[in-house]
């Protein structure tokens, strides 16, 4: 969850955590129960991860990135995509056909958006600002996935103010659902 560095360094090694789990549900056999568990893994790293950018990196994006509103735009509905696609995946049982289908989408939608993050947001990023920008954004980063929801919740203010005010709230009720039920524990 935390990996330290700047965040453009805290970014990428959750994308590459999260590739690893892409592989390791793509390795199971179709209908294996774990597919279940290891989809609990990646949904609550990638909606840690889409809140804290949406909390921290887009808006310095549309701060200091020349043509950023676009781009922080179009970011966060590739995040309101996936979200979705997470959500219906919750609701999926491992041994239906569209829990496989939601899992390709998914993989699909986040290579995609991982790839277009790193070839052009990050080095847009990192040429408009300071290292210490970088470094100040990778700590609010790490702080925000402490606190963020685990669960994808769709119709949660993916802007600020909004997202700021609720998901730790969101986070809080998602965190005590998945210590009584176990979810996400290796």
């Amino acid at each position: 969850m935390g990996h330290g560095g700047n965040v453009i360094e805290e970014l990428k090694a959750d994308h590459r955590e999260v590739e690893d789990l892409f592989d390791q549900i793509e390795a199971l056999p179709l209908h294996d129960d774990k597919r279940r568990h290891i989809a609990d893994r990646f949904t609550i790293e990638l909606v840690r991860h889409a809140v804290a950018e949406e909390m921290y990196l887009y808006p310095a994006v549309r701060e200091h990135v020349p043509g950023g509103e676009a781009l922080a735009d179009r970011e966060i509905k590739d995040h309101a995509t996936v979200e979705q696609l997470l959500k219906d995946l919750e609701k999926a049982d491992v041994g239906d056909a569209r829990f496989d289908s939601l899992v390709g989408q998914l993989i699909r939608e986040v290579s995609t958006h991982v790839a277009d993050e790193e070839q052009h947001l990050f080095p847009a990023l990192a040429g408009a600002v300071s290292t210490k920008v970088l470094d100040e954004l990778g700590d609010k980063i790490r702080t925000a996935k402490k606190m963020a929801p685990t669960r994808p919740h769709p119709g949660a203010p993916d802007t600020p103010p909004g997202n700021k005010l609720l998901a730790p709230g969101a986070g809080l009720v998602d965190r005590a659902r998945d210590f009584v039920t176990g979810r996400g524990k290796d």
